[in-house]
């Protein structure tokens, strides 16, 4: 919330100045914590062996090889393993990378 409009709220409410404010940076440090504490890859239980056939799924380094990873699951993958990918990288990421797929075979 801009500063200005939180200080007329909290005028209007009767509450303390700068109560959005903290509230906000409260957000924004448990947000923080979440992203750090968020694992480094995706449930793996969730794909199939099939999938990754050609390599170690556990040797994967699913930060670094995220858009090659992406295009597989979109490609091949299964309705779960396509929503373990979402729930894992995001939906803009991976619409980002869809949008470059449908982009190569049109």
């Amino acid at each position: 919330m801009p500063t200005p409009l939180a200080l007329r709220v909290e005028e209007a409410l009767g509450l303390e100045e700068g109560f959005f404010s903290i509230l906000q940076v409260y957000y924004d440090i448990k947000e923080e914590k979440r992203k750090r504490e968020s694992p480094q890859r995706p449930d793996i239980k969730q794909f199939r062996p099939a999938l990754f056939w050609d390599t170690d799924i556990e040797k994967i380094n699913w930060i670094r090889q995220k858009r090659p990873v992406i295009e597989r699951v979109l490609e091949r993958g299964t309705l779960t393993e396509k929503k373990e990918i979402i729930r894992f990288y995001g939906k803009d990421d991976v619409k980002r990378v869809a949008k470059t797929l449908k982009g190569a075979t049109a």
